[in-house]
């Protein structure tokens, strides 16, 4: 994580903050990036299962929140699967593909 703040501190000059959802617990920002990154065939999603972490990174952001990650994996979870259908059906998707 180290290196992430370096490279954004080089490259960006306005006020940025990168780290854990835990270490934004009690704060909120105007823009939240979350990564979701888990992706595999066994659509295995480790720690992201647990639901409490994500409520905290996910109501941390005044004006948008950006989740990026890998939606079939994502989609192996109920949670996860309702929240892309959410996206999706408020024009929110985006696709790399």
């Amino acid at each position: 994580m180290a290196n992430i703040r370096l490279l954004l501190s080089l490259t960006l000059q306005r006020r940025l903050s990168v780290g854990t959802v835990d270490s934004f617990q009690g704060q909120e920002r105007d823009i939240i990036a979350i990564t979701l990154t888990r992706s595999n065939p066994q659509g295995e999603i480790g720690f992201l299962s647990d639901i409490r972490r994500m409520n905290v990174g996910m109501t941390r952001a005044r004006r948008k929140l950006l989740l990026v990650g890998d939606s079939s994996t994502l989609c192996s979870d109920p949670f996860f699967e309702e929240l892309l259908a959410y996206v999706k059906g408020v024009g929110g998707y985006r696709t790399a593909r």
